[in-house]
């Protein structure tokens, strides 16, 4: 990149925390009748793919630590989204593991994700180059790997 400005809308980290904020706005009216954050949506997300997750286990997949995710997931606990369980052969361990509630909402909740996604008047060769580029991006930084 040539030139030395640090004009606010040429910084690729102010527009993508500018685009994070607008995502969780965009979701926020689907998400509230159910009484679901963004990031406990997310949640929901991890353990649809792969239930009995240890809290490590999640933590590492949303790159939240246990001082983020345990508040959370004890208030999506009690409004019975999920279960938090010892491990019977480890104490230490915590699995969290999504309840009948939570299941019987799914198909309901990313039908109506996937109308606000369309909002965004992407094709799907668009959204997946898009993608693509944030999780290459995201992975040169350090964070979560989504290989």
């Amino acid at each position: 990149m040539e030139g030395n400005n640090f004009l606010l809308e040429e910084q690729l980290c102010f527009s993508t925390y500018a685009l994070s904020k607008q995502f969780t706005k965009l979701y926020r009216p689907v998400l509230e009748p159910y009484s679901l954050t963004y990031t406990q949506y997310v949640t929901l997300l991890v353990l649809w793919e792969e239930s009995d997750l240890s809290v490590q286990s999640l933590g590492i997949k949303l790159g939240l630590d246990s001082g983020t995710l345990t508040p959370m997931l004890k208030r999506m606990e009690a409004n019975g989204f999920i279960t938090r369980n010892r491990h019977p052969e480890d104490e230490r361990k915590v699995i969290i593991a999504t309840t009948s509630k939570a299941d019987d909402l799914k198909d309901e909740l990313l039908e109506k994700v996937s109308a606000c996604l369309a909002l965004l008047n992407l094709d799907e060769k668009e959204y997946f180059d898009i993608l693509g580029k944030i999780n290459e991006l995201t992975k040169i930084l350090g964070g979560i790997n989504h290989d």
